[in-house]
């Protein structure tokens, strides 16, 4: 096979990735997950060997997947979860065998590091391998050749390496649980993965994609809408379960209130604590929540709610005004955004860019 490899071991990508292609993988605004993209774009027109770290949940196969999509590479990102294999199958899987290889081996078998010919592979939970799996790992890295399991020949593979861990390898090391020499050729650039808790403002935006992919994959799905309440209660959870514990939640609602505005009661006594909620409305339907259901006071009213206050934030309370109306619009319209900006008198546009602009997410596409 031929190496795609330069001589002095790196290929040549001066011009940096799309930032869309690793905004689509990470979806999110917040300062520290900014942080990890600018490092992504950094060190993917590179091959250098990336450590993806963080706790269980925090999406690092999506960094993974930012790292491959804008690496330029033309091959497949090939994902090894080194946890969930036993150690046993583990290099069969990895390397591959002949046939007659060992009891069962009845026909060749390609392993993920050949399928990563060309693309990149990712090792998931590497603190989990095998020390003397970790050992044949180190001399594929230095000699980007591997031999199959029962196989004599060399084949030569190239390949861009992301591992990821939420172990602290560190200390494995340290025990003697982790090889320091193989340690270090893979912690070229260790990649740091903020908890949700840590980024709770990008919520919204998480939710916003979720419900995108849903869509794309099921686009008859009646899909929740979570109203501004809803989400300030799920920005407030400590989220243990990171990203991954989002996705179970969206996933609740999606079964518990298909069609229907989610509140923050519905935050706190359905999806967070898995109760069934009450029937609302004929045939358990939520109705669409005016205006005045959502806190709004009638013009009369704002002369006692100003009595005894020395000061109103009125572009914070303006802009609860105007996310209220924009949801309860797109609640009536069924999440229609063209119906909802005809019933707001805005453009289309202006009512989109007024969506992006305060994180509203809609039922459906319009």
């Amino acid at each position: 096979m031929t190496s795609h490899f330069s001589p002095e071991g790196a290929r040549s990508r001066p011009l940096p990735p799309p930032a869309g292609l690793i905004n689509r993988a990470i979806p999110g605004e917040s300062v520290s997950i900014c942080r990890v993209k600018q490092l992504i774009a950094a060190v993917a027109v590179s091959d250098a060997p990336v450590l993806v770290r963080g706790s269980t949940g925090t999406g690092k196969e999506l960094a993974a997947e930012a790292l491959h999509r804008a690496s330029g590479r033309g091959g497949a990102l090939i994902a090894v979860n080194c946890a969930a294999i036993p150690a046993d199958l583990l290099e069969s899987e990895l390397f591959g065998h002949e046939k007659g290889a060992f009891t069962g081996a009845d026909r060749q078998r390609i392993g993920r590091i050949e399928m990563a010919h060309g693309g990149t592979l990712f090792l998931d939970e590497i603190g989990d391998m095998p020390l003397a799996l970790q050992a044949k790992l180190l001399r594929v890295l230095e000699s980007r050749r591997i031999s199959r399991v029962g196989g004599t020949s060399e084949i030569e593979v190239d390949f861009r390496l992301v591992t990821a861990t939420h172990r602290n390898l560190d200390a494995q090391v340290a025990a003697g649980g982790f090889r320091c020499d193989l340690y270090y050729r893979i912690n070229v650039f260790p990649l740091e993965l903020p908890d949700l808790r840590e980024r709770a403002s990008d919520i919204p935006l998480i939710l916003a994609r979720m419900l995108e992919d849903q869509l794309a994959r099921d686009p008859a799905l009646d899909l929740p809408h979570f109203d501004t309440s809803a989400l300030r209660a799920l920005a407030g959870h400590s989220w243990p379960g990171n990203v991954r514990e989002l996705r179970n939640v969206l996933a609740r609602a999606i079964v518990l209130f298909p069609g229907r505005i989610v509140t923050a009661r519905h935050v706190r006594e359905n999806l967070l604590q898995l109760a069934m909620p009450d029937p609302e409305g004929p045939a358990g339907q939520q109705p669409a929540a005016a205006p005045e259901a959502q806190g709004l006071p009638e013009p009369s009213q704002f002369h006692d709610m100003l009595e005894g206050r020395a000061d109103l934030d009125l572009r914070g309370y303006l802009r609860d005004i105007e996310v209220a109306l924009i949801e309860a619009a797109l609640a009536k319209r069924d999440g229609c955004v063209s119906r909802a900006a005809d019933a707001l008198r805005l453009r289309r546009t202006t009512l989109i860019e007024k969506m992006k602009k305060f994180g509203i997410m809609r039922c459906s596409a319009a």
